[in-house]
Parts: C-alpha cells; structure tokens; sequence
C-alpha cells in the first residue's frame, strides 16, 4: 500500500506543460477558438490547489459552454478521464472543469477580469499559449 502511495505522488510530480493531460486540454480549447490562453504552474506554492491553471477566455456563454464541453469531450477520449468536478456548467460566466492536477477556467473576459486569477497567483510562472 505505501508503495502504491509513493508511486502515486511520484507520478503527481511528473506533471509538466508536456503532459498528455495539459496537451489534451490546450488543444480542445484551441480547436473552439478560445482566446487569451495561459498557463499557470502552481507546482512550487504549497498553498496552491493544483499543479496547474489553464485559464481561457470565450466572447459569449455559447462558445464558453462549447469551449468546457470540448475540454472534457477530448480528455475523455484522449487520456480517459473524467473531470472531478465540473463547475459552473448552467453558468454564463465562468465553467470550471477540474482535473485534481489541472484546473481549467472556461471564462468571459468581464468575469476574468472581475477575479484576476493571474495576478492572484502572480508568484507562481505563467505562461501564453498562442494558437
């Protein structure tokens, strides 16, 4: 059993930008024509929920609820997991489709702004992905 956990936490710490999970997930929100997409490695901040955001922005609820569908439509079939949690998924706002590792924020610019998770977590390395 203590084996089990020290090859689970082992493979928690592998998680990188290059993994097949966040690989997964930047390219279903690319493939709905998200915008303004980043990355955030919340790896080194002990405090931290995740090892990563991926934060997007869509410019209406219909591409916003495309955008979060996609996401778990393609991690299903790409890495066959199923979201933990999916928040927000009525919403109009803000989806949020958690991974436990990676956390992805499916929001309108009004909303993003309104939070700034970037600067929330201003400490930790971000990174833009342009697609």
């Amino acid at each position: 059993m203590k084996k089990a956990l020290d090859e689970n936490k082992t493979q928690i710490k592998r998680l990188s930008l290059n993994s097949k999970l966040i690989k997964t997930i930047l390219e279903a929100i690319a493939s709905k024509k998200a915008e303004h997409i980043i990355t955030i490695n919340l790896r080194k901040i002990p405090e931290a929920v995740a090892d990563y955001f991926v934060i997007c922005e869509a410019t209406n609820p219909v591409q916003l609820k495309a955008i979060a569908d996609e996401v778990e439509k393609k991690v299903k079939e790409t890495c066959g997991e199923n979201p933990y949690k999916f928040e927000g998924k009525q919403g109009d706002k803000w989806i949020i489709v958690d991974y436990v590792q990676v956390v992805v924020h499916c929001m309108l610019p009004e909303t993003r702004h309104l939070y700034n998770l970037e600067e929330l977590w201003h400490d930790a390395e971000q990174k833009e992905h342009l697609i």
